[in-house]
């Protein structure tokens, strides 16, 4: 296969896929363990997205924006000349459109705090499936916040302000909306009767909320909403949520 080298990294060239308005989705690889960054932007390639290049250090990120663009920078918060999230916090006060995704070994709640206060868009372990990459990169180029799920609800009881305000700061009025009448407990028919919409647009915006929230249950959602008052509460809902944390299995 084709390709062009960049620090030492022999990337795939070809069709790539486009995002929502038309325009490639061009990703920006920095990291300094070279098969691991061969690796993924062979994936990136193979799912119609474009790697503009792939560089080791911090100075190379910096120098390759100065002429030319990404939507997303892949960055190793391990960098051998400095701290990735030093370069993230440079990238985004030059740059404060670039989309930052935090890429590491540590799988450690603080570095995801401190990845979110930097201005990361996400936070991704090297251990991450291929396949979840892809989604997460199409995330964040839609706006979206992503986090492992392993690591959220560390997150959260650490209280991280910054994280969860990135979460929630991605809910529409209607996906508030349909959240406050979780906290109340109502059902789908309810809540579809309450909106006047269908319980299928019911779901799918419970969907989205968990999601984007990053949670994995109506209950979780509920709970989280009523410790970090993020809808108005009813008188009943502090009571209802007050004994913790719902279980796993909560549905």
């Amino acid at each position: 296969m084709g390709g062009s080298r960049v620090s030492g990294c022999r990337l795939p060239v070809g069709p790539a896929r486009r995002s929502e308005g038309g325009a490639t989705i061009r990703v920006l690889i920095v990291d300094d363990h070279v098969l691991f960054a061969e690796a993924i932007g062979a994936a990136l390639h193979e799912a119609g997205m474009s790697v503009c290049a792939a560089v080791t250090n911090g100075r190379d990120a910096i120098a390759y924006l100065e002429t030319d663009q990404a939507d997303v920078v892949l960055m190793d918060i391990g960098l051998p000349d400095r701290s990735g999230l030093a370069v993230g916090r440079e990238i985004l006060e030059r740059w404060p459109e670039t989309r930052l995704l935090a890429v590491t070994a540590l799988d450690d709640a603080r570095a995801v705090d401190e990845a979110l206060e930097a201005g990361f868009r996400g936070y991704l372990t090297k251990d991450t499936p291929v396949s979840r990459f892809i989604t997460s990169l199409e995330a964040v180029v839609g706006g979206q916040v992503v986090l492992p799920h392993r690591l959220v609800s560390a997150v959260h009881r650490r209280g991280s302000s910054d994280g969860i305000a990135l979460l929630v700061s991605q809910l529409t009025t209607r996906e508030r909306e349909v959240l406050s009448l979780l906290v109340e407990g109502a059902d789908g028919g309810t809540i579809a009767r309450r909106l006047g919409i269908s319980r299928n647009t019911v779901r799918t915006h419970v969907q989205s909320i968990l999601t984007k929230l990053q949670v994995h249950s109506r209950l979780e959602a509920a709970t989280m909403a009523v410790r970090h008052h993020l809808v108005p509460l009813p008188s009943s809902a502090t009571a209802r949520y007050a004994s913790g944390p719902p279980s796993a299995a909560a549905g």
